[in-house]
């Protein structure tokens, strides 16, 4: 446990490559800064908490992750798909109760990293991600309507129930400033990013339009006061007697900090040229900075894929240029507080509108939908549970549903064939054998329980035959109801007096079949044949021997053919 613990510490050559060239990191750490900010007030209102507490999350969480995470070019901090799992959170357990979730969800994730649980989340299915970040996306943007249309006041159990209170309160008593400003500063967001993506469009079109808004005095929803000095530490959140009322949403907040900071630092390598990221490290510094935001008045915190992206974009080479990011927030939250107070909530809505709209990878999306049906409909699923309902069950249902489909795939592949031998394989002697009701069947594929009792309907339905012969080299793999279940067609074919021999069973499955006392009776006659050749032969040899001298209790001479329930 020493030696795994201190895996997950930071390295001394983790800082190595800021050695080597820390202008470009101190470069690029102050341009993810100037991106960060509206991005860390936006996503501070949207989760409930307010701008501060996005301020916050940035750069505490920020900081904590740069060092102990497991990506030299990670940013993290508040986000989009986060905001949405604790809007909810706010509303059932108040403020309190996100703090503490966002503790609860750092251990999680610490015990995460320490069980090595961090590469799994590469199995996640594709459809699955990309359903789920389309849903995210959509439900972001469903949030900011309210603000968008000026409307303080919505009410609703879900976030499109919100949307459509606030557009029929709006339609009511109309007032065009916010769509306005909402609407300009989204277009500026998209169409300066495809005209100079170096440009930080974001924080240019916010300060633009929160001057906009002072010149003219438009009626508009601010931020409001921010403190000035920097928060105290405070544990007075801790309740530990409602952790279990607030576990499941600690493991939601953990599951989609674990899967959305992996992504990003798959993605930070992509991006890169000698990069790679140490999954459990990364969830290790998660972890600690999803303990340390809480206690500052932070909120739970993953890792930014658009901020690191830019990160990577303006040069960074190592974890300097994330701390960089980090303290730089925090010196513009001290000396800016004041004039960050005066932002238009309906900028800031704008800011996330085009963020939701560079979150949907259109091409992606078509191209699985056109992939397989299968794929479109996990894809589908999952988008639409998580507008309807949420992140976690969207999840959950889509992994289910994406299993469940593949199984059915799996079992498609399993088959039974019978095969004819022809003269490159066998004698003529043998051919004259299979005349007399002798059949070979080839079993290809996973023999398990999605595809086994198929195979069991198809066997049991030989007729005129006196013995078979299965082929069990083409097996890859056999699962305990697969196996009892090829123990039941073996009883039910020597029920019928049906000669059963097994050839090319590999070692592994052999014994499995053993332990299962599956082919005990086929053992104890050696009918276990090494491969398909010896198997004729010693159905020949015991076919030949029933013909010379009958078995009163099986009806066929040779090994007792009476059936034991030993693999019951």
């Amino acid at each position: 446990m020493t030696g795994r613990l201190t895996d997950l510490l930071p390295q001394r050559g983790d800082w190595a490559a800021a050695r080597r060239h820390p202008r470009r990191d101190l470069v690029a750490g102050l341009t993810v800064a100037v991106v960060a900010l509206p991005l860390a007030l936006a996503f501070g209102v949207a989760s409930g908490l307010g701008a501060q507490a996005g301020l916050v999350t940035a750069v505490v969480a920020g900081a904590v992750a740069a060092v102990f995470g497991g990506s030299n070019l990670q940013v993290s901090g508040p986000t989009g798909a986060m905001t949405v799992v604790l809007l909810p959170i706010v509303h059932e357990f108040g403020a309190d109760g996100v703090l503490m979730v966002g503790v609860m969800a750092g251990l999680v994730l610490i015990g995460l990293a320490v069980a090595g649980l961090g590469r799994y989340v590469r199995y996640l299915p594709t459809p699955v991600i990309e359903g789920f970040t389309a849903g995210i996306a959509v439900v972001i943007a469903l949030q900011q309507v309210p603000a968008m249309l000026g409307v303080g006041d919505a009410e609703g159990e879900k976030v499109w129930a919100v949307a459509a209170d606030a557009v029929a309160r709006f339609v009511s008593h109309p007032h065009p400033a916010p769509v306005l400003v909402t609407a300009g500063v989204a277009t500026l967001m998209l169409l300066g990013a495809r005209w100079r993506p170096a440009v930080p469009f974001s924080l240019l079109a916010v300060a633009g339009a929160t001057v906009l808004a002072e010149v003219t005095s438009l009626p508009l929803a601010r931020i409001g006061a921010l403190p000035s000095g920097v928060p105290a530490p405070s544990l007075h959140f801790l309740d530990w007697s409602a952790a279990a009322d607030l576990m499941p949403a600690a493991l939601a907040v953990a599951a989609l900090a674990a899967l959305e900071s992996l992504l990003s630092a798959t993605v930070a390598d992509a991006m890169s040229v000698s990069q790679r990221h140490h999954p459990d490290r990364e969830l290790f510094g998660q972890g600690l900075a999803n303990l340390a935001a809480p206690i500052m008045g932070g909120v739970p915190a993953t890792a930014a894929i658009a901020r690191t992206a830019v990160n990577v974009r303006a040069g960074a080479q190592s974890k300097l240029a994330a701390l960089t990011h980090a303290v730089a927030l925090a010196v513009i939250v001290l000396a800016a507080a004041p004039l960050v107070s005066r932002i238009p909530l309906a900028a800031l809505a704008g800011v996330l509108l085009a963020t939701t709209v560079r979150m949907v990878e259109t091409a992606s999306l078509l191209a699985l939908v056109r992939a397989t049906h299968r794929d479109a409909a996990v894809l589908v699923l999952t988008f639409t549970v998580t507008v309807v309902f949420d992140l976690v069950t969207a999840v959950a249902v889509g992994l289910g549903v994406a299993v469940v489909l593949a199984l059915r795939a799996i079992a498609r592949t399993a088959g039974i064939t019978q095969v004819p031998i022809d003269d490159t394989d066998h004698s003529a002697e043998e051919h004259a054998l299979l005349r007399e009701h002798i059949v070979a069947y080839r079993l290809d594929g996973p023999l398990f329980f999605a595809a086994a009792h198929d195979f069991l309907l198809e066997l049991t339905e030989v007729a005129d035959v006196r013995a078979v012969i299965l082929r069990m080299s083409r097996v890859s793999t056999i699962d305990a109801t697969g196996a009892h279940i090829l123990g039941d067609a073996i009883t039910r074919l020597r029920h019928r007096g049906i000669l059963v021999l097994l050839s090319g069973i590999d070692p592994a499955h052999r014994q499995a079949l053993t332990a299962l006392g599956i082919t005990a009776d086929l053992e104890r006659d050696d009918l276990l044949c090494r491969d398909t050749p010896a198997a004729i032969a010693r159905a020949r040899e015991l076919l030949s021997a029933v013909a010379a001298e009958p078995d009163p209790r099986s009806g066929l001479g040779g090994p007792d053919l009476t059936p034991r329930p030993a693999h019951r």
